[in-house]
């Protein structure tokens, strides 16, 4: 039989398809045998998710500081789950950006659907891992939304830090249960009692509710999952309600448009069905729908209380709304309550190295907008760097990985332009307030800073930043927060050696330099995180660059009064090495308002035109030399200084200098 059958295969000759039982037979040794998911003789698993009813789902995240473990706790779970076969090269299976895996962080926050049999029953563990930097809280907030509970990770080795007492109080104002892990218990400095007493004095967790695992080499990682089904509660959601799904994540695909993420919190969703968006008003017929095992695996339908995946052919990036509610046609349902928008920390320009490069740039932002809708974007010009626009980031670490999936994953190298905060003024002038509409406006680039005369008051964005430091360092860390005009609000000791500070900084202080100064004053020991705190009035003023008396728009920067002085000097002293000589001499000035602050002089090239005079009358070199004075004088009256392109790109893209 099998030697009639290969010889036919030779001559082209088709054989007859394999029945079921053939089917079963031709289970290849190496498929597990998952719970409750039969193998399809297609090759693929087909999952029936109606075998999971919503009292056996459980809905968490993996919460903690960066580098605390949670890539390596996700890769321990989806291997012990058999979703992910075992191997040495499982790491960060959930980082899938490329940026993430060099920079060994977490950007994106990524799901995965586990299937685990305890105590006899088959479980549905949806997992969402998050990012752990302050910059990303926005992705940690969203992913809250579709969760119960969350694992809170702490490293054994040290301890808590400002990151993971700002995603604790997150969990906790979402009112979802938490389950505190102590991580890398291997490494010889580990002591997870000092961890607990920590968690114990600041969150109120009893040590004995402590799980200590070492996920690198998956100890006690099985407690993890048994801690998860006993301690999360399952989704409140009916499958015979109507079906309202929400949207807390999206990505683009080229060849089948937007790929939105979805949690079901009522009803169900099948192929074929027409749904409504409830932001756009727009109707779609859904093409596919999904779980995500981590990678996309098609299903009949979704239920509610599960996490997954939809495509309904949305092929704009604009359709795909975060925090938006999806419900059936003609079954409209009461919008969920989405999410707060978040409020952008840092602007920065952004302009296309080559101006014909303008619509491709575009295209790339729309789409990498849509995967980042934190990011807001506001059409800008520029007489030195043309047409660009102004975005609005979470901070900077944010706005560097957004230009590096830029050039990553779209092929795009652009100018970003010196990182601003978002200023307020509240006016006084009549005019301006009838021009404006309002009597306060949000200046996000210095070119529309208003004079002093129109305005009663200037308003500056505050944080409220908390350092988690070994108390040696507390001294050093004290005057680094005064330098950088912060206000004490508390001091707590957390044990023996670690103190928690909270201090009142003006936005700006912190952007650029804080965070360096403040690592390398602890030596890499201290943690910083912070939370927006409103605005405060503040002594603001605009410093305008002059090149020979004329103003460029580009360069002028908002800057606190005591600060002025220093910064106008560091730029004029940048702007001499950067801008070329010319034949005529250039003062470089930095001005508030006609009061110039500091200047520096670029010297002019020099003909020698006394070269030719060997000796004779002194009379005649002087009127040689007074010649060429008239002639250089003439000549800086009529000539314009045009700074080149790369002199602004290295003048805006270097970090102010302490």
């Amino acid at each position: 039989m099998a030697i009639a059958g290969r010889a036919a295969l030779r001559w082209g000759a088709r054989l007859p398809s394999p029945g079921p039982a053939a089917a079963r037979l031709c289970r290849p040794a190496w498929l597990p045998a998952a719970c409750g998911r039969p193998y399809s003789s297609r090759g693929k698993e087909e999952i029936d998710m109606s075998t999971y009813p919503v009292e056996s789902i459980r809905n968490f995240s993996i919460i903690a500081h960066v580098d605390h473990g949670k890539s390596t706790l996700a890769d321990r779970l989806l291997e012990i789950t058999g979703t992910i076969s075992k191997t040495d090269r499982n790491k960060q299976v959930l980082d899938k950006l490329q940026v993430e895996r060099e920079r060994g962080i977490t950007v994106k926050a990524q799901s995965a659907s586990l299937f685990y049999s305890h105590e006899g029953i088959n479980y549905l563990l949806n997992l969402i891992d998050t990012p752990g930097h302050v910059d990303f809280s926005y992705e940690v907030s969203r992913s809250l939304s579709a969760c119960q509970g969350v694992i809170l990770v702490v490293d054994a080795n040290e301890g808590i830090q400002a990151q993971t007492v700002a995603n604790f109080y997150l969990a906790f104002e979402a009112q979802l249960s938490i389950i505190p892990v102590i991580n890398k218990i291997d490494l010889k400095n580990a002591d997870p009692e000092r961890v607990e007493k920590q968690i114990e004095k600041l969150f109120d967790i009893p040590t004995d509710e402590c799980i200590r695992i070492s996920a690198k080499q998956g100890t006690n990682v099985e407690k993890v999952l048994q801690k998860v089904i006993e301690k999360i509660p399952p989704p409140q959601c009916n499958t015979a309600d109507p079906l309202k799904a929400l949207v807390f994540d999206s990505t683009f695909d080229h060849y089948r448009g937007v790929i939105a993420n979805i949690a079901l919190f009522g009803g169900e969703i099948a192929k074929g069905q027409k749904i409504v968006s409830a932001h756009t008003k727009k109707r779609y017929e859904v093409n596919e729908v999904g779980i995500l095992t981590p990678n996309e695996q098609p299903t009949h339908k979704l239920y509610a209380g599960q996490v997954g995946y939809l495509i309904a052919g949305m092929k704009e990036v604009t359709e795909a709304q975060i925090g938006d509610t999806l419900f059936l046609y003609k079954q409209p349902v009461e919008p969920l309550p989405g999410f707060k928008s978040a409020k952008p920390m840092v602007f920065a320009g952004m302009y296309p190295i080559d101006q014909t490069e303008y619509n491709n740039l575009k295209s790339a932002l729309e789409r990498l907008t849509l995967n980042d809708s934190s990011v807001t974007v506001h059409r800008d010009s520029s007489l030195a760097l043309g047409a660009g626009w102004r975005l609005g980031f979470l901070g900077l670490l944010h706005m560097e990985v957004f230009n590096q999936r830029l050039e990553q994953e779209y092929n795009m190298s652009v100018i970003l332009t010196a990182p601003t905060v978002p200023y307020k003024a509240v006016l006084s002038s009549a005019k301006l307030i009838k021009e404006y509409g309002k009597d306060q406006i949000t200046i996000i680039n210095p070119a529309q800073f208003p004079d002093k005369l129109s305005v009663s008051e200037y308003l500056e964005p505050t944080v409220l930043g908390t350092i988690v430091t070994p108390h040696e360092y507390i001294g050093k860390i004290i005057t680094l927060c005064q330098d950088h005009r912060a206000v004490q609000k508390d001091l707590l000791y957390i044990d023996e050696n670690r103190v928690m500070l909270k201090y009142l900084f003006p936005l700006n202080e912190i952007v650029v330099d804080f965070y360096d100064a403040l690592k390398s004053l602890s030596s890499g020991y201290a943690s910083f995180d912070y939370e927006d705190a409103g605005y405060q009035s503040a002594d603001l003023i605009k410093m305008d660059i002059l090149l020979n008396g004329n103003p460029v728009e580009e360069l002028a920067t908002i800057i606190h009064k005591d600060k002025a002085y220093a910064a106008g000097k560091l730029l004029c002293e940048r702007l001499k090495e950067t801008i070329p000589r010319q034949l005529f001499e250039i003062a470089i000035q930095a001005a508030i308002g006609k009061k110039i602050i500091a200047r520096e002089t670029l010297k002019p090239y020099r003909k020698n035109v006394v070269a030719k005079c060997y000796g004779g009358d002194i009379t005649r070199r002087m009127k040689l030399l007074r010649r060429q004075a008239e002639g250089k004088r003439l000549m800086r009256k009529i000539g314009n200084v045009e700074v080149p392109r790369d002199a602004f790109i290295r003048v805006l893209k270097r970090e102010t200098d302490k």
